[in-house]
């Protein structure tokens, strides 16, 4: 019985060594690359020039966009990076007097 239970223990810690070792962290370098290029690539938002920091997977958008539509576009795509936490945006829309 002793040993049976001990079996069951091993194989208990050795599912969970597994389980853990299967969850990779994304650092967050790599995440400010993904969101650059990501908003950079993205035809709606053209986001090569907005700022982004990157803290603890927190990602904090800034700069400005001239429609609301990019910028909600921008929030979308930054949420949907494996990694990512929490979005906080920061983006401005510049709004065209002229029109």
């Amino acid at each position: 019985m002793f040993r049976i239970c001990v079996s069951f223990l091993m194989a208990v810690l050795l599912a969970a060594v597994c389980l853990a070792a299967g969850k990779q962290v994304v650092s967050d370098d790599e995440l400010y690359n993904q969101v650059k290029m990501k908003l950079a690539e993205d035809d709606i938002v053209k986001g090569g020039a907005l700022s982004v920091d990157v803290k603890n997977g927190v990602v904090t958008l800034g700069g400005s966009l001239e429609e609301d539509r990019q910028k909600s576009r921008a929030e979308k795509l930054v949420k949907k990076i494996k990694g990512v936490k929490q979005v906080v945006d920061k983006i401005a829309v510049k709004r065209d007097e002229g029109k």
